[in-house]
């Protein structure tokens, strides 16, 4: 986990010479160094010492550095830009952390391409290597190589990291082949309601985990006879409990059909990943998943996940509220179609090229530029299903959307116990977001934005959906403490800036 600390080291040098306004070459002049000495220090790629650390501290002026303290993460956004250019989308958020998790199946060494540098994957990483786990960045840090223990060190957990993600509720499905009996911390993650693991627990108790919670903790015991005699049937077509149904299942000395699966992006990465480590998987992309399990996985394997559909979403409204033409290139087109229909019966000028292959040799990409359009709020209602339907997360965004389009639109976002109440918070800045009930907002458009500082909500979409209405409003705008955004973005401020965006990051120094 060196290397990833010197990335935090990193971030926290660039992000007090942004505050102070220098450039990268200001500072080396300061230092008496080189400009691409400064840049590799940013970038983590370049050990430093703690006199170098206070060095710059002492240029900077800035405590966060000499001390290493970091404090609570700030935007400060000047909105009415137009955006232009072309922008990337990166690998997904959701397959990598379950790509993380299933690496636990594996005793051979895993390389992980392309791997989203976010909190929600910092997390993990810290709860892997504290169990033994040797994790670390490779190729000047696009990739992340992974290499198991012997055994797992269950007892030296770091289970604040856990606790701080969501995420660790995956370990289950592969940690039963491995042991008898284990702990893990409450899953934690956005606050989006009452969220049960019941589901999760109807398909691996036919495995043989039982589970147990008291004080905070999942108290697991692992019957290793067990097995499915018949198909395990998910209550509830999660993304998450499709994964630990398969992640059981992949060691499972047997066959398992797992039906009511969900065949949405991660999980398709997922089955993709799992055919690397030699399990034969039928039927991905259908509700109905056959798997052949494979008792011992031993095998070194590299595997590229793929590009992140709710992160296109998200850069498409930016285009969509900002008033901008922009080209979003890699788009898992597969993924965003029902969203596209939706957006063209509402309106949206834009066009997308020929089709190609992502670097997982499965995904179908597509590059989409979206033009400024006059939209008109859509005669149905906007409500999630399951894949293909329209994706749960990328709901929020279109409150933002909908709020620059002429009429009233119905947002119900039935999935979730609070996030419906979080996208209100565009009100605070110029939106008319009805809230109807805990689920349903009823959005009145078009929005004159207007700026306005205010605290980040506390789940990842709606938190999103808040800056890119700042980007949209006329003035300096203050969204604070966005460590939400970053569990599921990686440098969002600056790539939004590389296409015409003026967002600066700062902290209380």
């Amino acid at each position: 986990m060196a290397d990833d600390y010197l990335v935090r080291i990193g971030k926290l040098i660039r992000d007090a010479r942004q505050h102070r306004g220098w450039t990268q070459t200001q500072l080396a002049d300061a230092l008496g160094t080189s400009q691409s000495a400064v840049n590799r220090i940013e970038r983590g790629n370049q050990n430093i010492s703690l006199e170098m650390i206070a060095r710059i501290g002492e240029a900077l002026d800035s405590e966060i550095v000499s001390l290493g303290y970091s404090g609570p993460m700030h935007l400060r956004v000047v909105g009415g830009r137009r955006l232009s250019g072309a922008i990337d989308v990166k690998t997904s958020k959701n397959a990598c952390v379950a790509l993380l998790c299933a690496t636990l199946l594996n005793k051979g060494r895993t390389v992980l391409r392309k791997v989203a540098r976010i909190e929600e994957v910092y997390r993990l990483l810290e709860v892997l290597s504290s169990i033994g786990v040797r994790t670390r960045w490779i190729n000047e840090g696009k990739d992340l190589e992974i290499v198991p223990p012997a055994e797992l060190d269950m007892a030296s957990m770091d289970a604040d990291a856990a606790r701080r993600t969501r995420s660790i509720i995956m370990f289950l499905g592969p940690l039963l082949h491995r042991m008898d009996h284990f702990k893990l911390p409450y899953a934690g993650g956005c606050d989006l309601g009452t969220r049960t693991i019941e589901p999760h627990m109807i398909a691996l108790r036919r495995f043989g985990l039982d589970i147990t919670a008291t004080e905070g903790i999942y108290h697991a015991e692992v019957e290793k006879s067990a097995g499915p005699g018949r198909p395990i049937v998910l209550t509830e077509r999660g993304d998450t409990v499709t994964e630990n149904a398969l992640l059981a299942a992949a060691r499972h000395d047997g066959t398992t059909v797992i039906r009511n699966a969900s065949s949405n992006y991660m999980v398709q990465d997922l089955c993709f990943f799992l055919a690397a480590l030699g399990v034969e998987i039928e039927g991905v992309g259908t509700t109905t998943l056959t798997v052949h399990g494979v008792p011992k996985i031993d095998v070194d394997v590299d595997y590229s996940p793929s590009e992140d559909p709710v992160e296109a979403m998200s850069l498409l409204a930016a285009a969509v509220v900002t008033e901008s033409e922009l080209t979003i290139r890699r788009v898992p087109i597969e993924f965003l179609e029902i969203e596209l229909a939706v957006l063209e019966e509402m309106g949206l000028d834009h066009d997308r090229s020929a089709e190609y292959t992502a670097d997982n040799g499965r995904t179908r990409l597509v590059d989409l530029t979206v033009r400024p359009s006059k939209l008109e709020a859509p005669i149905d209602k906007i409500h999630p299903m399951p894949f293909p339907g329209l994706n749960i997360d990328n709901v929020p965004f279109f409150a933002a959307i909908a709020a620059t389009a002429q009429g009233q639109t119905l947002i119900h976002d039935w999935v979730y116990d609070n996030r419906a109440i979080y996208l209100t918070d565009l009100n605070r800045l110029g939106g008319r977001l009805q809230l109807l009930d805990p689920h349903r907002v009823l959005v009145e458009g078009p929005t004159r934005w207007r700026a306005a500082e205010m605290m980040c909500p506390p789940a990842l979409r709606p938190a999103v959906v808040v800056l890119l209405a700042m980007m949209a409003a006329e003035g300096t705008s203050v969204l604070r403490n966005v460590y939400v955004i970053n569990r599921g973005y990686e440098d969002l401020a600056e790539r939004l800036n590389s296409v015409g965006a003026q967002i600066e990051i700062f902290r209380d120094i």
